[in-house]
This record gives C-alpha cells, structure tokens and sequence, in this order.
C-alpha cells in the first residue's frame, strides 16, 4: 500500500497514527533501510520518527543490532495492534476495489501441499479469473503461523485447530497409504498387515508431521516396531528418497503418486487418516476474496466418510 508523505494528510506527530505505520512497516520488514523504501522517506527521516515515538511515550520499541532491528517485548505487543490496524485499513480497501475491479486483486495460500490445494485453486480461479493467488508450502505448524501474522489468508494444514483467533473448517479426510521402492521384497505380497512392517527400515518427515504422527501411533496400537531411516522435509522428498531404495514411506492418498519406481502397498489393517482443514484468521472471513475462497470450499467439501 502506497502512503502519502504529505503533512497535511499524514500528521508526522509522535503520537500520529503516521508514526505508527512508520513503526509497523519497521516492524514488518526488519530494517530501516527497507521501511523507508515502501514508504517513500529517506532513511534518516524514518529513523528520527521512530526516534520520537520511543521518546514522546518513554519506551523501548526496537532493540538495534548493526544494521538489523529486534523488537523488544513491548515492540511485539505494539505491533500485534498495528498489524489489526493497517491489515483492516487493508482490507477495507481491498473491498472497495474489488466492487470497482469485479473481484481483482491477490490472495495468498499456504498448505502442506498442492494435492488438496490445486482443485480449489482451479475452482476459485473460475470464478474469479482477473485475481493472482500465490501458493506457498510448509508443515501445518508453519501454516498457523503466518496465518496469524497476516502473511497468508488461508491455509491449509492436515488436522483441525482449536483457536478463538481463528476460523477452522474440515475440508477432507485423506486415508494414509504405504509405499514401497519396486525392488523391495513386500511388494511381491498381495496384502500385508502392520505386523509385517516390523523392523522395515521408513524414510518419515519430520517430528511433528502430522502423517508421521498418525502412522507412528498406529504402530504402537499394534505393537510394531519400525526403524527410521531418513528424516525428509517433504513430501515429495520422502517420495524421491523412496524410489532411490532408501526404505518404506508414509502419504496421505492424494499424495500419493503413481510411479514406475514405486508399489502402493495394501496393508489391510492400516486405517490411520489426516484431515485437510481451511483457516483464515476469524476476523477476516468477510474480506471479499477470503469468503468467495471459503464459499468454494464449502462447494467442494467431501463429508467424512465412515472408517
């Protein structure tokens, strides 16, 4: 958002709501040097705002470190306030432009991954063509958190979250799968049973998957014992580390992709799920894009089926 220099229409007081974007797009981006280029000020400028602000309410807001700034405890609490602010400022606008655009405009996605992701994506896309999405990955922890700090408006993690601060709806239960390089011995076996994975070497993600989570408490229900051969930061690195023979892997059946190198295995008595759930902070289920998003989920949600 671009904002107006001018004294007139932006007051350059230490109390003026002017020093609080100063402070807030500090905040944000980390430095002073980045700061003052989206605001349009030079750097000194900006400094000495930050200056008077810190002095006119006799606070500590940043801690400097060379050229990087570190908000200090109060700064963090301050720009949780700032962050509602200017995102609603934000919003507002963005609504106003979108009667004048007919739905234009650019809305983030963050999710584990592109399987539960794409179909909605095409879906919106339909529906509103002239918008930008950008989609970005993580693990489901990371998702919640940029989430809750403005920096994506929906996402997409694999179990449900119990936060007043945000909206939570199940989207769909995905049953894990077992899946093994072509060469492996098992893959000979027409079914198998987890007692048949005892101390098969698997390639998991990291601790706090919620697929490895899942998977591991099956094993210990069942009383078997695996052994852990590679760690991977995604999903398509366990799937890669798979097909090089670097033992068994877990993945929710969207995930799972059919492969020459690899052999959905069918272990019968394997019954453990994820659930894919859409968040977006509750504050901002009205934001024009976010509710049309939301409104095609609900279009496109499975009911749970029975297990």
């Amino acid at each position: 958002m671009s904002i107006s220099t001018d004294s007139a229409v932006a007051p350059t007081g230490p109390g003026s709501l002017w020093s609080l974007k100063v402070f807030d797009a500090t905040a944000r981006l980390g430095t002073l040097s980045a700061a003052a280029r989206e605001l349009g000020l030079r750097q000194p400028t900006l400094s000495s705002h930050l200056a008077k602000l810190e002095r006119h309410y006799g606070v500590e807001l940043f801690y400097r470190r060379g050229r990087r700034l570190e908000l200090t405890a109060f700064g963090n609490t301050l720009r949780e306030s700032t962050h509602r602010m200017f995102r609603a400022e934000s919003d507002a606008l963005s609504m106003l432009a979108a009667v004048r655009s007919q739905y234009s405009g650019r809305l983030t996605v963050c999710a584990v991954g592109p399987y539960n992701i794409t179909p909605i994506v095409r879906r919106f896309r339909a529906l509103r063509p002239n918008v930008s999405i950008v989609v970005s990955v993580g693990d489901s922890k990371q998702i919640i958190e940029r989430v809750l700090d403005f920096q994506c408006d929906i996402g997409v993690p694999v179990h449900g979250i119990r936060d007043p601060r945000l909206h939570c709806a199940p989207y769909r239960k995905q049953r894990l799968v077992v899946f093994a390089p072509a060469t492996h011995p098992l893959t000979k076996r027409s079914s198998l049973t987890l007692r048949d994975l005892k101390g098969e070497e698997f390639v998991l993600r990291e601790e706090g998957s919620t697929t490895r989570r899942e998977f591991e408490q099956a094993l210990r229900e069942a009383g078997v014992q695996t052994r852990l051969s590679v760690e991977m930061g995604s999903r398509e690195a366990v799937r890669e580390a798979v097909a090089q023979g670097l033992g068994l892997g877990v993945v929710a059946d969207a995930a799972y992709v059919p492969d020459a190198r690899l052999v959905r295995l069918n272990v019968t008595d394997f019954n453990a799920h994820t659930h894919a759930h859409i968040v977006c902070l509750a504050e901002r289920v009205q934001v024009p894009l976010i509710a049309t998003f939301l409104a095609v989920v609900n279009e496109m949600r499975e009911a749970p089926s029975k297990s």
